[in-house]
């Protein structure tokens, strides 16, 4: 019994001490782990800039007011930085350059067309242009529609 009572022992305090070298081996591990954190592009800061003034057209628009002035930023377009892994493509700069001018369009106090029609216009362009490349943000451009 004495015997027994000894290997008992023996092992848990073994035990005991592979717990805390594992502990220790954890810990190590844990902080020499390196996160890889997210980084927007250029372009991605870009479209949520453009995703914000084209929210305060809307709201102009509903509120019954003209959009006044055309917003160079939706120039940079054409040289913002691409995400690492996207490149420009002929298909990228002709949704770009149909993009400008139906932003442009929404501006123009001359057009026979309605506000509503010629913003909508501009926010389906958007789409367009996103179901060929980057469809994630498709759900929330789809939001500045107005009905």
């Amino acid at each position: 019994m004495k015997y027994i009572l000894c290997y008992i022992s023996f092992a848990f305090i073994l035990s005991c001490n592979s717990n805390s070298n594992t502990n220790a081996q954890q810990k190590d591990i844990s902080e020499k782990k390196v996160y890889d954190m997210y980084e927007a592009s250029e372009m991605a800061i870009l479209m949520n800039e453009f995703y914000a003034i084209n929210e305060n057209i809307k709201n102009d628009i509903l509120a019954g007011n003209m959009p006044e002035e055309f917003p160079s930023d939706f120039l940079k377009i054409h040289t913002a930085e691409l995400s690492d892994f996207k490149k420009r493509t002929a298909k990228f700069d002709a949704f770009s350059k149909l993009y400008i001018d139906a932003e442009q369009e929404v501006f123009n106090t001359e057009s026979v067309f309605p506000v509503k029609e010629r913003f909508n216009n501009a926010v389906g362009v958007c789409i367009s242009c996103h179901q060929t490349e980057c469809t994630g943000p498709i759900p929330r451009i789809k939001k500045l529609l107005i009905k």
